[in-house]
C-alpha cells in the first residue's frame, strides 16, 4: 500500500480542524489515514503529536462555533498563578452561552454559562475569556487566599521595560462591575469575599499569602511596595511594611538566588538598614509554616517601635 502523501506543513505540527483541512484540500480518506487521529467532531491531531495546550486550545475554540476559553485552560494561557495541584491540568475547559447545547467532548469540561461581550475576547487565534472573567470563572474552583492571589496578579502595575503589558489587566472597580453582572453566578460570594482583600503591589502569591496572614492574625494591614521615600520611583522599596514603625517586610522567591538579583537585594537590604528601618526577609521555608514565625517577629517588632 502506498503510504499517505505528507500533511502540509502547518497541519503535521498542530491540532487542525476539518475546516483546515478542507482549505489543504485534504479529502475525507486522506482524514482516515493512520497518521492522523480524530479528537471527536471537527478536531483532529497529527500522529507524533505531543500535547501542547495552546494549539489545542486554539483548534478546539475554532472547532466549536461560539464557544470559549474559559477556567483554568484560561488562566494557564494567560499565565495567572495557579497552585500546584492544577498547573499541570490536561482537561480544557470550555465555556458556551446557554443558548447553545452543551459541549460533549472527550477529555473537555464543558460549561454553560452567561458571559457579557466584553467578558471574552480573540487572542492569538482562539477565542477565549478575558483575564479578568477567568479570575471569576476560578471563584467556584479556587480556595479563597488563592483567588485573592489571582486578583492581586490582575491589578498589579507591570514592570516597565521587564513585561510586555503597560497597564494592569483589570482594576479593583471593573472587578466589581463585573461581579454586579452576575449576582447568581456559582462562586460569586467568595468573589464578593476576595475583591474586599485585593490589593495593587503585590508582586507573587506568597506576597499575597503573607499579606493576608498578617491581617488574619491580626496585625494591622501592611502598605505594599512601601519606599523609604514616599513617591520617589529612584527609592528602594520593600515587598510591603508600616512605614509609621520603619518596619520593611521583603518576600525572597526562586529568582531572588540568582547572583545578579542577590546583589541587588544586598543594596536593597542596605539602603533600608542605614535608614534606621527593622528589616526582615522570609522565604518558601516560612510559606511552609504558614508564616506562624514571622508574624510572630513582626508582632514583637510592631510593639518595640
Amino acid at each position: 500500500m502506498r503510504p499517505p502523501a505528507p500533511l502540509p506543513a502547518r497541519l503535521s505540527s498542530m491540532p487542525f480542524t476539518v475546516h483546515e483541512a478542507r482549505a489543504a484540500r485534504l479529502s475525507n480518506g486522506r482524514l482516515r489515514s493512520s497518521d492522523i487521529a480524530s479528537t471527536g467532531r471537527l478536531l483532529y491531531l497529527p500522529a507524533g503529536w505531543e500535547f501542547e495546550l495552546h494549539g489545542l486550545s486554539r483548534a478546539l475554540s475554532a472547532a466549536t462555533p461560539g464557544a470559549w476559553i474559559s477556567h483554568i485552560t484560561a488562566a494557564v494561557l494567560w499565565g495567572l498563578w495557579l497552585p500546584a495541584w492544577l498547573q499541570d491540568c490536561r482537561q480544557l475547559h470550555l465555556s458556551k452561552p446557554k443558548t447553545l447545547p452543551p459541549v460533549r467532548r472527550e477529555g473537555v469540561i464543558g460549561h454553560t454559562v452567561l458571559a457579557f461581550e466584553d467578558e471574552t475576547m480573540i487572542w492569538e487565534g482562539m477565542r477565549i475569556s478575558t483575564p479578568a472573567r477567568t479570575w471569576l470563572d476560578l471563584a467556584a474552583l479556587l480556595p479563597l487566599a488563592d483567588l485573592v492571589a489571582v486578583g492581586d496578579q490582575l491589578v498589579r502595575q507591570p514592570r516597565n521595560g521587564l513585561e510586555e503589558r503597560t497597564e494592569p489587566w483589570s482594576t479593583v472597580e471593573r472587578l466589581q462591575c463585573m461581579l454586579n453582572k452576575h449576582p447568581k453566578m456559582k462562586g460569586i460570594v467568595k468573589a464578593r469575599e476576595a475583591l474586599l482583600l485585593i490589593r495593587p503591589g503585590a508582586d507573587s502569591a506568597p506576597e499575597t499569602f503573607l499579606r493576608l496572614a498578617l491581617g488574619e492574625a491580626g496585625l494591622p494591614e501592611p502598605e505594599l511596595q512601601v519606599r523609604i521615600v514616599p513617591g520617589d520611583p529612584f527609592s528602594p522599596a520593600a515587598d510591603m511594611g508600616y512605614r509609621r514603625h520603619r518596619i520593611a517586610i521583603q518576600y525572597d522567591g526562586g529568582h531572588h538566588l540568582t547572583r545578579e538579583q542577590q546583589s541587588r537585594d544586598n543594596r536593597r537590604d542596605e539602603v533600608f538598614n542605614r535608614a534606621g528601618w527593622r528589616y526582615f526577609k522570609f522565604n518558601a521555608d516560612d510559606l511552609a509554616k504558614d508564616f506562624r514565625g514571622a508574624i510572630n517577629q513582626v508582632r514583637l517588632a510592631l510593639r518595640g517601635s
